[in-house]
């Protein structure tokens, strides 16, 4: 065969294998299984893997401004508990996700004993980060939806929070009050 010939088909054969690695079906159970990956989170959601660095120190600092808030909220009205990743949480075989920050609900009156304990939550937050903001704006909130949470996108740059309530098609744009008050909230 003629050596471009050969080029050709080799460069062919390399995209289809890549092709084949993008198209697996990655589980919850796939992900638990890897080795750690220091200065990364992996999620997978519908089956499709996402690999991300490290949050900046700003992004941390959005996640701890709001996890104080939300933690004095739910110690007054006791619907769920507030909580920041990591965190596994597996709404299906084919998903784990890692909020940035959430609130659970509690299970039987208590605090539920592991992240496998968390079948749904009331909300989950996610901070937006260069690396993850269609993951968050796209996958995540059909996700969440589906899941019947209500879903905000901070965004620490502009100052703002998209809410998402699990029916919404369009958010709420908030720039200066934020109210959340879910079923149970005194």
């Amino acid at each position: 065969m003629p050596d471009a010939l050969l080029r050709n088909r080799a460069e062919a054969e390399q995209d289809m294998g890549m092709r084949a690695r993008e198209l697996r079906q990655w589980t919850a159970a796939d992900v638990l299984a890897m080795p750690e990956q220091p200065g990364k989170t992996v999620e997978v959601i519908d089956g499709e893997l996402f690999v991300t660095p490290a949050p900046s120190f700003g992004h941390q600092g959005v996640v701890g401004l709001l996890y104080v808030a939300l933690f004095e909220y739910v110690k007054a009205n006791p619907v769920g508990v507030v909580c920041f990743s990591p965190a596994d949480i597996v709404p299906a075989p084919d998903t784990l996700v890692q909020p940035d920050v959430f609130v659970a609900p509690r299970i039987g009156g208590r605090r539920p004993a592991s992240w496998a304990e968390i079948d749904r939550l009331l909300l989950a937050i996610e901070v937006l980060s260069p690396s993850s903001q269609r993951r968050d704006r796209v996958v995540k909130r059909h996700l969440y939806a589906r899941m019947g949470c209500e879903y905000w996108i901070v965004d620490g740059a502009s100052r703002l929070v998209e809410r998402w309530l699990p029916s919404d098609t369009r958010p709420e744009i908030c720039e200066r009050v934020l109210t959340w008050h879910p079923e149970g909230a005194l």
